[in-house]
């Protein structure tokens, strides 16, 4: 016969094996826990980590592909100075200075225009597109589809050391071609920029430059008369010739 009380030993002792299983379970599953919690923490790390240098690397390609227009060349012209003759204008193109008193109504053009006229029209707020004749038609077509629709002049012109140089009133800059992301940069800075004499005023209704509004050009190649055009050092004076309404 089992001696008294050795069932209840029995079971206590099975209870404790139990209880010490289940507690080392627990601890097991813990540790699972804590591991599958360390997993996904460090998996959220390495995503943000991706994000974040991803970000970064955006924000520095796209600094070090943002237009640098610290070649801009700037000029300092008074405004107002009218003068129906051919004026001598000492940058080519021009980019302010004595002009006709009849604006280019701005757009596109397939031939060179008369830069007294086309100077008025950056008096008012218009930037000058100019290209080497010879430039590709491809080129031109670029060139003419980020023309803007008012208060822009595309034209060739004759002489440029660049195939494309892009004008407004007392700026200038020289470009490498028609895919130069300086160009629509320009644009957007100085088409009707802070720099404008007249901003606002008209850009159409003034002459196509073909009819008797003007200015006679001088040929290529030949010298003309010079003028009292101002350098950019020089502030205009103003004509004799009195202005349009709309100047």
């Amino acid at each position: 016969m089992a001696p008294s009380g050795s069932g209840s030993k029995k079971a206590r002792a099975s209870q404790r094996n139990a209880s010490d299983r289940v507690s080392q379970m627990r601890k097991e599953q813990q540790k699972k826990d804590r591991r599958r919690l360390l997993a996904i923490w460090g998996a959220a790390g390495v995503t943000v980590a991706i994000i974040i240098g991803a970000v970064t690397f955006a924000i520095i390609q796209g600094n070090a592909n943002k237009p640098d227009l610290a070649a801009v060349k700037s000029f300092e012209y008074d405004a107002g100075a009218h003068t129906q003759e051919p004026v001598a204008y000492k940058e080519s193109p021009p980019v302010g200075g004595e002009h006709n008193p009849v604006w280019l109504n701005c757009g596109v053009y397939d031939s060179p225009v008369p830069k007294e006229n086309a100077v008025h029209s950056m008096e008012h707020g218009a930037v000058w597109i100019t290209y080497q004749p010879g430039l590709p038609a491809a080129d031109i077509d670029k060139l003419k589809d980020v023309t803007p629709d008012t208060y822009a002049v595309l034209s060739p012109y004759e002489g440029l050391t660049s195939p494309v140089v892009i004008s407004a009133w007392g700026k200038q800059l020289a470009l490498t071609g028609a895919d130069d992301n300086r160009l629509e940069a320009f644009i957007k800075e100085y088409r009707q920029g802070p720099q404008t004499p007249e901003p606002g005023a008209l850009c159409t209704g003034g002459t196509d430059g073909t009819d008797e509004n003007a200015t006679p050009q001088t040929p290529a190649g030949a010298t003309p008369t010079p003028s009292t055009s101002p350098s950019a050092s020089t502030p205009a004076s103003p004509s004799a010739t009195p202005s349009p309404s709309a100047s």
